[in-house]
């Protein structure tokens, strides 16, 4: 197995020597014959001397892909091609057309397959068209069908180019272009005046700014140099510092690195995931935040317990009116169905296709077959079962279904207590009024099986009289207009009744006219030798202008035995 020893294995030396055997050496493979490691492939759709995507392609007779803005200036210099620097004139130059699918993507005018780097793809010398070697060797080579798939014009076996051939991976190997492999310059004297201009700014976005930065940071040094000149500096300069100063002494004032974010009404418990997006896909843009994901006011609202007032609609029939009370606060999602195909006008018109005495009235179904219907969303939602109501009573409405969480636009009313349903059907209302209407549907005569009303029992028309998901909405932006009214107050100096103590001394008015406006150590002081002293309408001492009583000196003692 060793070379040159009866080992059972190869050391690493042994496969990396030359005469070794792998996959790339060995066998007598030298170092001259080893495969090139600098292989790069141009891709079919990049022009082979800018090395950019074209924009106007057109070909060689040997298959070198070109745009027509490129290749003419260096014709004009040079006069040759540059990949292979054999003599090339501009009129051996054939222009290709490419159809685009609505993706924008290259594709064969005829199977409509999309080209990638693995197609073997072709072109027609005389007109310019572009198909796949799949199409034209099956409907032109074999067939022997010499026009083309497209114009219909004649063409022969010695018109068809290769423009790429995946079985012949040095037909667009970079290391292979003669001008690579020169040096040779393939910019144009415009792009050459560009670059010799500078760094056009006004193309370089947010990192114009960047530079601009960089130059102020380095516009202090150039003062520095006169110093030693005997030449003045100006008085003034940028500012470089990123912290911001203070306007009284100049000091600065630093900002907190980390400065807490309120949390929005609507925040959801989760992220937006943006971070672990950016973090697997090269093709997002980096993003470290843990932002929330927001809600809209929907699924804001249609949440168990968060709008806890009532609603109230009125389904009018033909043999009456029925007055309900909807329950969004354990059953939001049944609630805003209702509500919003009821102000579309979705129950107009719909029969009870279903009347059971002494057990429900289904309804809701536009086909009044008890098989369709659909809700708000276009498809079913799940139940609502978060919640303490229960079918106790004659007039509880609930959601129909056919399974678990199939809920559309179908629902019941009960003519009894039927717990056995709690769990199983979602309660969203109830009948508050009308039961003189529920008791007279209830007796309509019915068919056999089916149990439909024998004459219609019709929904002429369902009102909503109390949304509570806008009445939800209506208090919640008041509530906000008064938030934002007291911030406004508060930043004012408060309401008049607030700027007053309970001594009856204003505090936080404005200031006295006439006062001059004083800053540093004496802006405390007024400018008379008594009274009171304000800072903007706040009284901080009351004195007396008049000197003030010399204290009595107690009698008795020794003294100074100024009397003996």
């Amino acid at each position: 197995m060793g070379k040159g020893t009866d080992k059972l294995y190869i050391t690493h030396s042994e496969w990396a020597s030359e005469d070794a055997y792998s996959a790339s050496a060995g066998s007598g493979l030298s170092k001259s014959n080893a495969p090139d490691n600098t292989f790069k492939r141009l891709p079919f759709n990049f022009c082979a001397l800018s090395l950019q995507p074209f924009k106007s392609p057109v070909c060689t007779f040997d298959g070198a892909i070109f745009d027509i803005d490129n290749i003419l200036p260096w014709l004009s210099k040079h006069g040759t091609n540059p990949v292979n620097g054999q003599p090339l004139k501009t009129t051996d130059l054939t222009k290709l057309h490419f159809l685009k699918n609505d993706e924008g993507e290259m594709v064969d005018p005829v199977t409509y397959k999309v080209f990638t780097d693995n197609t073997h793809i072709v072109a027609v010398g005389k007109t310019g068209n572009v198909y796949a070697w799949d199409t034209v060797e099956r409907l032109n080579v074999k067939a022997k069908m010499w026009r083309d798939l497209v114009s219909d014009a004649e063409i022969g076996r010695k018109d068809i180019i290769t423009l790429q051939d995946p079985l012949n991976v040095n037909g667009r190997n970079l290391s292979e272009f003669k001008y690579m492999g020169e040096g040779v310059n393939t910019l144009t004297e415009e792009q050459q005046r560009e670059r010799s201009a500078g760094i056009n700014e006004s193309a370089l976005g947010s990192a114009a700014s960047v530079l601009k930065d960089k130059d102020i940071a380095a516009a202090p040094a150039k003062p520095r140099i006169g110093k030693y000149l005997h030449q003045q500096p100006p008085s003034t300069l940028p500012s470089t510092s990123l912290n911001k100063t203070s306007p009284i002494n100049g000091t600065p004032k630093f900002q907190p690195l980390h400065t807490s974010k309120a949390i929005p009404y609507n925040a959801a418990q989760h992220t937006t995931g943006q971070a672990a997006a950016s973090f697997t896909s090269t093709g997002l843009t980096p993003h470290t935040g843990g932002d929330l994901a927001l809600l809209s006011d929907e699924e804001y609202m249609l949440k168990p317990r968060r709008v806890k007032k009532p609603g109230y609609a009125r389904i009018s029939t033909n043999y009456g009116d029925i007055n309900l009370e909807l329950l969004p606060e354990f059953a939001p999602r049944a609630v805003w169905n209702f509500t919003q195909l009821s102000k579309k006008g979705f129950y107009n018109g719909v029969v009870f296709h279903r009347n059971i005495r002494n057990f429900m009235l289904q309804g809701g179904d536009p086909t009044g077959t008890g098989k369709g219907g659909n809700s708000i969303w276009n498809k079913n939602f799940a139940d609502e079962f978060d919640g303490p109501l229960s079918h106790d009573a004659r007039g509880v409405v609930s959601m129909a279904n056919k399974g678990k969480h199939t809920n559309s636009s179908q629902f019941f009313i009960t003519y009894r207590p039927c717990k056995h349903l709690d769990r199983k059907h979602t309660i969203f209302a109830r009948v508050v009024g009308g039961m003189e209407t529920l008791s007279a549907i209830e007796h309509v005569e019915v068919s056999e099986g089916e149990k439909k009303p024998l004459e219609d029992v019709k929904m002429v028309e369902v009102v909503v009289f109390v949304d509570p998901f806008e009445e939800f909405l209506r208090e919640k932006g008041e509530r906000e207009r008064e938030v934002e009214e007291r911030e406004a107050l508060r930043k004012m100096g408060g309401r008049e009744d607030e700027r007053v103590t309970w001594t009856g001394k204003r505090v936080g008015g404005p200031a006295r006219e006439g006062a001059a406006e004083v800053s540093g150590v004496g802006k405390y002081m007024t400018g008379g030798g008594g009274g009171e002293a304000t800072v903007h309408g706040q009284v901080l001492a009351e004195w007396e202008s008049e000197e003030p009583v010399k204290k009595k000196q107690k009698a008795g003692g020794f003294g100074n035995f100024d009397a003996w």
